[in-house]
């Protein structure tokens, strides 16, 4: 049985480990005709890339992705592309003195548990070295997007780190690439860059918030019950390596709300309804409704951390462990070019399924 494979007709699987020689991606149901070269994803795996700021691990990792099938002449052919990034600068000789013992808050134990071993390198499968090739998967639908919705956009942000959160009275979208952390709030970046030092200094980590928002989707994406496209955004994003947890629209803060407070009221505009607000997230009964989308997931602490824990050993004895080697002091920073990512192929992944049941244009109209 297969457990590396997500999307319905937009199908990606990813394989490869933190220390093995390579990791990558198949994309499958990619449209022919698509304009799709290396340099195009390399943008993306840059932005996701180890080692380009202190606050990030300082694996130095050149993320340099190869397209080696699925391409001709710069346009996709329709047949499985296959994408390979190379490791090279594993430090396997980080982990020995991990090799028989279990660091609390990471699966080791659970791979152990489930599969009787696990690969203590870097983490193996369950190393956000994985999340490498889902960034490069990420641009193949990005590319998809160009071709049949270049209207969509997709930004994705991070707009909490530990208990601070951003002011978004001081949103610029703007801020968003000009800061390590990729917030739309240049105060908080530079209380966030003091923070992160203090605790890296400190060897121990720190959670965030990280925040996805697709604009220019049009109204009619998803199914009704088990087709929904919120269940298929909150698997994408819960299936990242570190999230604990997914909300879409006002998500947990709309059970303090009363029905009339979290209704989007409705009227009438010259192009179509218009909502007076959007705490549904752009998505009812699990259809896009032409707001923006917007997805909300929280990353837990990197679990490799220096602060001595308690934990046992394979063989059940109690013991402590310190967890040396390169690590993100907070890894949702890196995880906002895999959140958008993996937006991307859920919304090409619906286009298709939407073309496929009811064709390319509105099916029901309004006045």
């Amino acid at each position: 049985m297969s457990m590396n494979t997500f999307g319905h007709l937009f199908r990606v699987t990813t394989w490869g480990e933190s220390h093995g020689p390579a990791i990558g991606a198949v994309v499958d149901g990619c449209p022919p005709g698509v304009a799709l070269a290396e340099e195009m994803l390399q943008r993306d795996l840059d932005r996701r890339r180890p080692g380009v700021s202190r606050f990030t691990t300082q694996r130095r990792e050149a993320d340099a992705v190869e397209i080696l099938s699925g391409v001709f002449e710069g346009q996709t052919t329709g047949t499985p592309i296959q994408l390979m990034i190379r490791n090279t600068d594993q430090r396997s000789k980080d982990y020995s003195e991990i090799a028989d013992k279990f660091r609390p808050g990471h699966a080791d134990i659970t791979y152990h548990l489930k599969y009787g071993l696990r690969d203590p390198r870097g983490g193996g499968r369950a190393s956000a070295r994985e999340t490498a090739s889902r960034v490069a998967a990420g641009a193949v639908a990005r590319a998809v997007l160009k071709a049949l919705a270049p209207q969509i956009r997709i930004t994705g942000y991070m707009v909490r780190m530990g208990a601070h959160a951003i002011d978004r009275s001081r949103f610029d979208a703007d801020e968003i690439e000009r800061n390590p952390f990729w917030t739309p709030d240049a105060a908080a970046a530079e209380l966030w860059a003091g923070y992160l030092d203090e605790l890296r200094k400190a060897g121990s980590s720190v959670g965030a918030v990280v925040e996805v928002v697709i604009t220019g989707a049009p109204a009619g994406l998803g199914a009704p019950v088990y087709g929904k496209l919120d269940t298929d955004l909150a698997a994408a994003m819960m299936s990242i390596n570190a999230v604990k947890g997914v909300e879409i629209g006002e998500g947990m803060a709309a059970a303090e709300l009363r029905g009339e407070a979290n209704a989007d009221e409705i009227t009438m505009g010259p192009e179509g309804p218009r909502y007076s607000s959007n705490h549904a997230g752009g998505i009812l009964g699990g259809i896009s409704t032409g707001q923006d989308i917007v997805v909300r997931f929280a990353v837990k602490p990197t679990s490799s951390i220096l602060t001595p824990r308690k934990t046992i050993t394979i063989g059940g004895e109690p013991t402590e462990i310190v967890t040396r080697g390169r690590h993100d002091p907070c890894v949702g920073i890196r995880a906002v070019p895999v959140g958008e990512a993996m937006a991307a192929c859920v919304i090409v992944d619906h286009l298709l399924l939407h073309r496929g049941q009811v064709g390319d244009g509105p099916r029901g109209q309004i006045g």
